[in-house]
């Protein structure tokens, strides 16, 4: 199982933006020195109160600067708000300058913040998504190519360069709704999957997604990897106790953008947005570590990712390590320290 690293680049109170990139480019740096797989990096638009990271590709390639081993990726790049032929170009160019150690994790978004910003209708979001998606694959695997969509018009383009990566960068898509699952599996690209309470319903839609993967067709195997909050320490009390505020913090700021329905969901997808909206207003901090995250003594922490491993036949577990944007920064390194050393060696 491959281990990585998720970074939103929180900004504390009262810190200065250089401040929260310095402390994020040092825990990455650490890291790349103690041998985990990936580094993962969020989009954030609009969010003065949250995260810096509002320019991943940016992020991503003074990442692959700083680093000599760690593969980095967008988790997620917001397919949507972008000009296909641009991100094109730029995912290619960072393909050369990472030396072919770039992923690209792409989305939709749940969050219509970035979509207000940018004056963009969320309820153009799936088909902008999928018309960006394809116009990328045709700029890296054509000599030249043109095309005609809801949105965009290219006549014989030819993009420059063509990723190292052969055919191109792995894309891997984050699944939420079920039509995601589904779709992922039939254009047979790896997904990102996320529990937040919800291990029923995600354990149905992995095993549609890996049925709809064998019946499509695909080559390889269906590709899973978990995203979920992880705090390791040398004792269960700490672990719990030291991310508590922090957490807590984190489903406080959530709910607000979760309890009301957005434009262009399905009614499925409203539906469901508005329940965990309602579930993260009445939850404990006993459920939460209960059912959402993943924290303990690394002998806990190893024990619980592969159980989480066999449920889900994940490939891959992407450790949230600054989750909620508080936990103090000497204790978010120790967390790390301990994952890398102590619980890494476990699950490979």
């Amino acid at each position: 199982m491959e281990l990585g690293l998720f970074f939103e680049f929180y900004l504390r109170p009262d810190a200065t933006h250089a401040e929260a990139f310095e402390e994020a480019f040092s825990q990455i740096e650490m890291a790349d020195r103690l041998g985990l797989d990936s580094i993962w990096l969020a989009e954030h638009h609009f969010s003065p109160g949250r995260s810096v990271l509002s320019s991943p590709l940016m992020i991503a390639n003074a990442v692959a600067n700083r680093t000599q081993r760690v593969r980095v990726g967008t988790a997620v790049e917001v397919l949507p708000l972008g000009n296909p032929i641009r991100l094109a170009e730029e995912v290619a160019t960072l393909d050369h300058l990472s030396n072919g150690r770039f992923e690209f994790g792409i989305g939709r978004s749940g969050s219509p913040t970035g979509y207000v910003g940018y004056n963009i209708p969320y309820a153009e979001s799936r088909a902008r998504f999928y018309e960006t998606l394809e116009v990328i694959r045709r700029a890296w695997t054509q000599e030249s190519f043109s095309y005609k969509g809801d949105f965009f018009h290219y006549d014989n383009v030819c993009v420059i360069p063509k990723p190292l990566q052969d055919p191109h960068p792995p894309i891997r898509n984050a699944a939420t709704s079920a039509v995601t699952f589904s779709i992922s599996a039939k254009m047979g690209m790896p997904i990102f999957i996320g529990v937040r309470g919800r291990s029923d319903l995600v354990q149905e839609r992995v095993d549609i997604y890996r049925r709809e993967w064998q019946e499509a067709g695909q080559s390889g195997k269906p590709d899973v990897a978990l995203r979920i909050p992880v705090y390791v320490a040398d004792t269960m009390e700490k672990a719990q106790s030291e991310p508590r505020d922090s957490t807590l913090n984190f489903f406080k700021n959530t709910v607000a953008t979760l309890n009301f329905p957005v434009p262009g969901l399905s009614d499925e997808e409203n539906r469901e947005r508005v329940d965990r909206g309602e579930r993260m207003k009445r939850i404990s901090y006993e459920e939460i570590l209960e059912t959402d995250t993943v924290y303990g003594t690394p002998e806990f922490v190893t024990d619980r990712l592969l159980q989480l491993q066999e449920e889900f036949g994940l490939n891959s577990v992407i450790a949230e390590v600054t989750f909620g944007g508080i936990i103090p920064r000497d204790r978010i390194e120790n967390s790390i320290n301990l994952f890398a050393e102590k619980v890494a060696p476990n699950l490979r």
